[in-house]
């Protein structure tokens, strides 16, 4: 009787795995057009949202928090103050910054990079990871290193310096940035100038290559949407936008999904100069990029300077407490050029140049 019992469990037990399986492996079978279904779709990264239409009686813009997390599908508001996230009528006013991550708020700020928050890279250079924790890489003038490089993203950074006589290292500051994602790049950096203007753009930014001209006026953006196929035979779009968030040498450039890049172009100034020994050349204003990062989708196992201070765990291995703490590493990440994605901790590979579709 109790083998009877055990033989019905059994084939109740085999009937039941098989129907799961059935059911899993009908998501991928062909449906009765003959064509592939597709799978679900993956979850929104963390931070993500849609942008719903502005409050009827006040035009703030409002949005809606998509990502996994304590936001998740609550809608946040403007701030009266600065009610859209994108001000049009000039580039003098702040902005809406929604944050869908941790502190559920839509709050007013300027859109450039902030050298004291997460993500950002400025002075000679001065880094603040993902962890919070600031410490300063120096590199080497004339040497490209990898600051993120992630299975679907790189990123390199040109410094340029200078080595007063009697000094051991180089100054250094960041003038140039390389992304590489899929078989695309896009550069940003600074235009070498002897005596520095405020009022013009010392910009440049090159798309695979191409040198690109950001307007000034309407919309001051720029913008372009690749295909791609992926290893899986689906397409995947990826949008790419360069906008002024000053009249010059201030722009937040997106890539979708990626990454956001609040860049600004500054200058060395004659007092910081004096004020900290650098001994610069006359004939060279040292322009270079301040720069804020907001990634969207990197995994835990991502490297580079500033790169792997994002990863679950990370413990930085600098000295607290000291007026300069260094992060060392620079042989681990110097790229052979600012377009390699080549390191002794790089993990980033280009994809076949036959997959991109446009």
């Amino acid at each position: 009787m109790e083998a009877r019992r055990l033989c019905i469990l059994v084939a109740l037990l085999a009937l039941f795995v098989s129907l799961e399986v059935g059911t899993v492996l009908s998501q991928d079978d062909d449906d009765s057009s003959g064509q592939k279904r597709m799978l679900p779709a993956p979850p929104p990264p963390p931070g993500s949202y849609e942008a719903l239409s502005p409050d009827a009686n006040s035009g703030q813009e409002r949005a809606y928090c998509l990502g996994v997390g304590g936001c998740q599908f609550k809608t946040l508001t403007c701030p009266a103050d600065c009610p859209e996230r994108k001000p049009k009528k000039n580039r003098r006013h702040m902005g809406c910054f929604v944050d869908c991550r941790s502190r559920c708020q839509a709050t007013c700020k300027w859109r450039k990079p902030d050298c004291n928050e997460y993500g950002s890279i400025c002075y000679d250079p001065r880094f603040v990871g993902g962890d919070g924790v600031m410490f300063y890489f120096h590199g080497s003038k004339g040497n490209d290193f990898a600051v993120v490089s992630d299975h679907s993203l790189h990123i390199n950074a040109h410094f340029i310096g200078n080595r007063p006589q009697g000094r051991t290292r180089d100054f250094t500051w960041v003038q140039a940035l390389s992304l590489m994602f899929h078989t695309n790049t896009l550069v940003l950096a600074a235009n070498r100038v002897s005596h520095w203007n405020p009022n013009l753009d010392a910009l440049i930014v090159k798309w695979n290559g191409q040198s690109i001209t950001i307007p000034t006026d309407g919309e001051a953006q720029w913008g372009i949407t690749t295909t791609t196929t992926t290893t899986t035979g689906e397409l995947e779009e990826t949008q790419v936008l360069i906008e002024r968030t000053v009249d010059v040498n201030t722009v937040r450039a997106t890539v979708s999904g990626v990454v956001q890049m609040d860049i600004r172009v500054t200058p060395i100034g004659e007092k910081e100069n004096r004020v900290h020994h650098y001994q610069l050349p006359s004939d060279d204003a040292f322009a270079h990029l301040e720069v804020q990062f907001r990634f969207f989708n990197l995994s835990n196992s991502v490297e580079g300077v500033l790169g792997k201070t994002y990863r679950a765990g990370y413990v930085s291995p600098v000295k607290r407490g000291v007026p300069m703490p260094i992060m060392g590493g620079e042989d681990k990440y110097r790229t052979p050029s600012l377009y390699s994605s080549s390191c002794k901790l790089c993990i980033f590979q280009r994809p076949s140049p036959a997959i991109a579709v446009a």
